[in-house]
């Protein structure tokens, strides 16, 4: 919702947040919450629902049924605990399930080695790289393309023995 604006920007703001992800204005987030291609997601964790963080996917309308992760950025003091694991596994279900996709897929800074390994070990498969493509305070950072299809996807579940998480 709109009113959730000011506290994704406040993580996407953060300062160890910052070096992973190329943060929007706010108006492109406004956007996203009003365009339907676009689900905007706060993440809550249990007991009180407290906020942690938020997701952004894209290509939800996509005729080619191809649904981007756009964004998945949690607090700091969320991080490292499996919720990120946890939401990765919850928006496949969704992409898959809920969407219709048959590929799901996101692009990564080279330099967030805890995400390429997430990923990796969620079934994303490296397709290609984005060389020196993004540009932070340090310099150039390259995105490396991931994605995961919809009978990988089918696979992973089956050999996890669940029913679609």
């Amino acid at each position: 919702m709109l009113s959730d604006l000011d506290f994704v920007i406040s993580v996407e703001q953060d300062t160890s947040n910052r070096p992973f992800i190329t943060p929007w204005e706010r108006t492109q987030h406004e956007g996203a919450v009003r365009f339907p291609d676009f689900r905007h997601f706060i993440v809550e964790t249990d007991p009180d629902y407290e906020r942690a963080g938020f997701i952004i996917l894209q290509g939800c309308r996509n005729p080619h049924h191809s649904v981007e992760l756009k964004r998945i950025v949690l607090l700091p003091e969320d991080q490292g605990h499996g919720l990120g694991r946890a939401c990765v596994r919850l928006l496949a279900q969704m992409a898959f399930r809920d969407l219709g996709a048959h590929r799901f897929w996101l692009d990564v800074k080279s330099k967030n080695e805890r995400a390429l390994a997430l990923y990796r070990s969620e079934g994303f498969v490296e397709e290609g790289r984005l060389r020196d493509s993004v540009r932070s305070g340090e310099g150039y950072d390259s995105l490396i393309v991931m994605s995961l299809l919809e009978p990988e996807h089918a696979a992973l579940v089956r050999a996890r023995g669940q029913g679609g998480a």
